[in-house]
């Protein structure tokens, strides 16, 4: 896939965007915030250049783009390592919303999403699976018609400061998809401590929490299924950004660090590890498209293979990327101040996100194979 002009110039104005407003400094104040984000960043992101609504449709007041606009966003954030909502919020929890078919909810919720006014979480997973029907939330109708829900999601992205929330729930039907308030009694949100200070993950728990249905009971495996397709592409997009930011700054700083009275990148060894790590980034990048093509598409073939591919590649390119950032920097790569110790941090962490690359090694051979 070749981005369009109009496609190049969005990732270019929200690269121009976060060059102005998000620096190293910058960076490190809005992860020790409450929220995690710079809202300010957020807000200009969503009202200036409306990346909250690129994948909600002109009906519920969005701008009628695809998933993929959403992804060449991603990709710019995660060159920057921008702390937002938008992978959970604009991403995640509104593509569960539009594929639940529950037109009204739609209407409910989605133009505060796409306005960047309010922002939602997607909560479904247990604490040890990352599969489309591993939440450990049940759900109980009442006799009022409405439905109870009870259990832990982890791994929540903003799932603490989060304005709604949509939680995957075992019924009697298999999985159903609800909308819960996050300011009734019963529900508890906590930061989780993980290593990748720049994505913020929360555990939410409900006691007895009341839910609405969103569309038909027992469809939500075939949603999450999409839904996590979606969310390894748009993981892809932002590693992708994160290895070829990281190595760009790499390069630069071999050009000024020397080594017996030469730069260290004038040293034949030097410039082979960085033509590999040029290569890794530019394939991870062909396998990061593929997968974000596949998601503007409705078949769901080709986003699983696509999706499954991306995630797998681009979390070992970023690692990789990384790790040779790391040392080719040396000791100074590992102190708080240097924004390489966070980009390795986010490989670490994006690795694990949505499965790691064994599961999704699996899945691939499931896809392949039939």
């Amino acid at each position: 896939m070749q981005p369009s002009e109009e496609q190049r110039e969005l990732q270019r104005t929200v690269r121009r965007l976060l060059e102005r407003s998000a620096d190293s400094a910058a960076l490190r104040k809005a992860v020790e915030s409450d929220v995690g984000y710079d809202t300010e960043v957020w807000r200009r992101l969503a009202a200036e250049v409306g990346v909250a609504a690129l994948g909600v449709p002109e009906r519920y007041d969005g701008t009628g783009f695809t998933a993929l606009e959403s992804m060449l966003v991603l990709e710019e954030l995660g060159g920057m390592l921008t702390p937002s909502p938008m992978l959970g919020s604009a991403v995640l929890a509104t593509q569960a919303l539009l594929l639940s078919g529950d037109d009204q909810a739609c209407h409910d919720l989605l133009p505060a999403l796409a306005r960047g006014e309010r922002t939602a979480a997607l909560a479904w997973l247990g604490p040890n699976a990352w599969g489309p029907d591993s939440t450990a939330v049940t759900a109980c109708p009442t006799s009022a018609g409405a439905s109870v829900l009870t259990g832990r999601a982890h791994h929540v992205l903003d799932g603490d400061t989060a304005d709604d929330l949509v939680v995957a729930a075992r019924t009697g039907d298999g999985i159903g998809l609800f909308a819960v308030g996050a300011d009734q009694e019963g529900l508890e949100r906590r930061p989780a401590n993980g290593m990748d200070l720049t994505r913020r993950l929360s555990t939410v728990t409900l006691d007895h929490c009341q839910g609405r249905l969103l569309g038909e009971d027992g469809t939500g495996t075939q949603v999450l299924t999409r839904v996590r397709d979606l969310a390894c592409a748009g993981l892809a997009m932002e590693q992708v950004g994160a290895a070829a930011r990281c190595l760009q700054q790499t390069v630069a700083y071999t050009k000024e660090r020397e080594q017996f009275g030469r730069p260290i990148g004038s040293f034949q060894a030097i410039k082979h590890r960085l033509a590999d790590l040029y290569v890794l980034v530019q394939t991870a990048r062909s396998a990061a498209y593929a997968a974000t093509a596949a998601a503007a598409e409705p078949d769901a073939g080709d986003l699983a293979h696509g999706a499954a591919v991306a995630k797998v590649y681009c979390s070992e390119a970023l690692f990789a990327v990384a790790s040779e950032a790391v040392q080719l920097h040396g000791g100074i790569a590992i102190t708080w101040e240097h924004d390489a110790q966070l980009y390795l941090k986010r490989a670490h962490g994006s690795m694990q996100l949505f499965g790691q690359p064994r599961a999704h090694v699996s899945r691939l051979a499931d896809v392949i194979l039939g």
